[in-house]
């Protein structure tokens, strides 16, 4: 049964870069005042980020899923193939059963906007999973292209608006600051 009295929506979108790392920073705030939270990474790509090596630490009042959703030439053009959308099907799984469990306090979505914006999980049956979500339960809804439904529905929307990267320059990702 979540300690929070009312659990509240969420939306974490736009260009900029900071939407994981705000969802982040939330879920470390949570985890101090001894809430449970459940990370759940969507479309990030087949290898773990650095994020969900420091979680396995925090164990078990946090469970962190990186759920190895390979990004294909395809799907970074935004044509899903086949594969794709199973490995979607599996994740919005197992996000369906989270956000059904009053266990979790926080449960973070990371890139689900993306996921829906492919068209790999349907707006609606995110918007039902929330609906039934246990009345205490937080939910964070990450990534570009926030459906206009979900921010509809969100008690709390953030954009990130990108001014300056160093992606511009050439810079490349780099492990334990962008993944």
């Amino acid at each position: 049964m979540s300690r929070l009295q009312s659990g509240l929506v969420q939306v974490y979108t736009g260009e900029g870069k900071g939407k994981t790392t705000a969802a982040l920073g939330q879920t470390w705030r949570a985890l101090g005042a001894g809430l449970r939270v459940h990370f759940l990474q969507f479309l990030k790509g087949g290898k773990p980020t650095s994020e969900a090596r420091l979680a396995e630490r925090l164990a078990p009042q946090l469970v962190f899923r990186h759920l190895e959703h390979p990004c294909t030439p395809e799907l970074l053009r935004g044509e899903p193939t086949e594969a794709d959308r199973d490995y979607a099907r599996r994740a919005w799984q197992i996000a369906r059963e989270v956000l059904a469990d009053p266990q979790w306090d926080l449960v973070v979505l990371d890139e689900i906007n993306n996921t829906i914006h492919l068209g790999l999980v349907s707006l609606e049956e995110l918007l039902t999973a929330l609906r039934q979500r246990p009345a205490g339960m937080e939910v964070i809804c990450t990534g570009r292209h926030a459906p206009p439904a979900l921010v509809e529905y969100a008690d709390l929307v953030t954009e990130m608006r990108a001014v300056k990267h160093p992606y511009e320059r050439g810079v490349r990702a780099r492990q334990g600051i962008e993944y």
